[in-house]
């Protein structure tokens, strides 16, 4: 395989594929060009170029060539910037970690550079090494994705009347309107569900928060729902599909608690 100029860049493992006997397939997140899909000659086999190197959410450091923007990349050498031991020693952090790492694949075009999501990549795994998998960890970590990839929902107002959030009043969230109606504007059918103004105000408030605060935020089991409820139901709306890793997480969270 001929190829262009070698470029080096650090990434998130996003996904691999076996590919032949031999080879594979990764698919990456790049600080510097976005995602990028390339391929590693010999990977299957040889230990001492690329060993342990292609493992899910693993942050590495590769020098890579194509030759051009839209064919597959030739993987040239690979090393391990982060292997986030802390997070792959317990298992409900491993699904979170999975989680978030599905979510930016399933967010992210191809070869369209975003450094505030490679950061925010950076940041939630390198705060998941510290800290314990929570619902509002989960939860903020959503809200900054759809608000950087350009999918944030409206939750300060209702997407009709315009009307502000006000404490106290019920809310209805419509993922095709992209946002929250208030009571009056909702005309509810039988299987809305309702939210409150405290898990829409939960969530405006985690989009911004600093980091190292978030530990601090324990939502009750009713504010965990509702948020849930919120994201995880628009973010099937815009992708069209349920996200997997989502489904092991939790079913791990309901018998392993």
């Amino acid at each position: 395989m001929s190829a262009g100029k070698s470029q080096k860049t650090a990434g998130f493992v996003l996904k691999s594929l076996a590919y032949g006997e031999s080879d594979l397939i990764i698919t990456f997140y790049s600080r510097d060009f976005g995602k990028i899909s390339g391929i590693a000659k010999g990977a299957k086999r040889s230990r001492k170029r690329f060993a342990n190197v292609f493992e899910p959410f693993s942050q590495i450091a590769l020098i890579f060539s194509r030759k051009s923007r839209d064919t597959l990349a030739l993987i040239e050498s690979c090393e391990i910037i982060d292997h986030y031991a802390a997070i792959r020693a317990d298992l409900e952090k491993t699904l979170t970690a999975s989680y978030f790492i599905e979510l930016a694949d399933a967010f992210s075009p191809e070869g369209k550079a975003n450094d505030r999501l490679f950061v925010l990549l950076a940041d939630f795994l390198d705060w998941l090494a510290r800290e314990n998998a929570s619902d509002a960890a989960i939860r903020f970590f959503e809200m900054r994705l759809l608000q950087i990839s350009g999918f944030e929902p409206a939750l300060g107002a209702c997407v009709r009347c315009r009307k502000p959030v006000a404490n106290g009043e019920v809310y209805y969230f419509y993922p095709q309107e992209g946002g929250i109606t208030c009571a009056a504007c909702a005309r509810p059918e039988r299987y809305d569900q309702s939210v409150s103004a405290g898990a829409v105000r939960t969530l405006l408030l985690g989009k911004d928060m600093d980091m190292e605060k978030m530990k601090r935020i324990c939502m009750t089991d009713s504010l965990a729902a509702e948020s849930r409820s919120i994201l995880c139901g628009f973010i099937a709306y815009v992708l069209g599909k349920e996200v997997k890793s989502l489904k092991v997480l939790e079913q791990v969270r309901r018998y392993c608690p």
